[in-house]
């Protein structure tokens, strides 16, 4: 049940295990509470574009995602990987795009994910976690959760990605080491799966210009443009085009033997409801598995109308007592 107790917020520049490279984490709980239990902490990884505080942790009419889990009784993380948000931005993105191959790679960002949850169990001194991520970063929970299971309580994936028809999303060519993204372009990508007659009323009244004006401002160099821009890493993208839209596994479902939950809009245009399906068929180890489809929401489903129904079923998913088939 949610409370009214005042939430603490927190910001951390965690070590990742490069060199140089500092990973932006951001925590927030309830005031009173200085301990949880494993299974009431959870971090969060953002996708391949935006950063995680933006679409985590961004205030629409006076909520966040994050509050809403905080204000629960959990300890509620996020983290940006190298490149996004407040994380270090490698040097390569201060040189033209062209002349360096794409960025952040996925097992690059798997690297500082586990970071992430390395410090997060530390912190808290305790064995496991819960993981929530979205789009491409439930390729990145994923893999990790494969490769980890004794370290995660719960995975819940919303938005997931895995193999994928090429689409007109995905940059053809090859790609520099990262692109350029205009406020009109996310636009267009946002809306790209919405009826015509429904896209009026998909965002309520200024909440978009809210998430473009907090998105656009974390990345410094891009927000001094005419007209802003925000940068982003290619390395997403270039796995995109050989690892999912070629059919090829980045790591095994099997291999997941945690409840996991995969939540979905039916208007992504990103990642289609075939994704998801195929995802859910591989998840034959998992005790407790769950498909869930929302009724007119996209790949930003978050920050929409809709948005509280998103919330409600990953909380549910955290809450309850699961039936593992004893």
């Amino acid at each position: 049940m949610a409370t009214t107790a005042k939430l603490v917020m927190e910001e951390f520049m965690i070590p990742a295990a490069d060199a140089g490279v500092e990973l932006y984490v951001r925590n927030k709980h309830e005031r009173e509470r200085s301990s949880f239990a494993s299974d009431h902490i959870l971090l969060y990884v953002h996708g391949a574009t935006y950063p995680a505080e933006t679409t985590f942790d961004l205030q629409l009419n006076g909520l966040s995602w994050m509050d809403y889990i905080a204000r629960r009784g959990y300890d509620v993380y996020l983290v940006d990987v190298r490149g996004y948000g407040r994380s270090t931005r490698p040097a390569e993105m201060s040189a033209p795009a062209g002349a360096h191959a794409p960025l952040v790679r996925t097992d690059t960002a798997l690297r500082d994910f586990a970071a992430a949850v390395d410090f997060v169990l530390e912190r808290r001194g305790v064995e496991k976690i819960n993981l929530l991520a979205w789009s491409w970063g439930t390729s990145i929970a994923g893999a990790f959760t494969s490769a980890n299971n004794d370290k995660v309580n719960r995975l819940a994936l919303y938005a997931p990605l895995w193999n994928m028809p090429r689409s007109s999303l995905l940059e053809s060519g090859p790609l520099g080491a990262y692109r350029v993204v205009s406020r009109e372009a996310a636009t267009r990508r946002w809306f790209a799966g919405v009826p015509e007659a429904a896209r009026a009323g998909l965002i309520p009244a200024g909440w978009f210009d809210a998430w473009a004006e907090a998105t656009f401002a974390t990345d410094p160099v891009g927000a001094a443009s005419t007209p802003p821009v925000l940068r982003v890493p290619n390395g997403a993208l270039q796995d995109a085009l050989e690892i999912w839209a070629a059919g090829k596994a980045a790591y095994d479902p099997a291999a997941i033997r945690v409840p996991t939950l995969l939540v979905h809009g039916q208007w992504d245009a990103d990642l289609p409801s075939s994704v998801l399906h195929a995802l859910f068929a591989q998840l034959t180890r998992a005790p407790c598995r769950r498909c869930v489809e929302i009724g007119e929401g996209t790949h930003s489903l978050m920050m929409e109308r809709h948005r509280l129904q998103l919330f409600r079923t990953v909380q549910h998913f955290l809450d309850e007592e699961l039936d593992a088939g004893q």
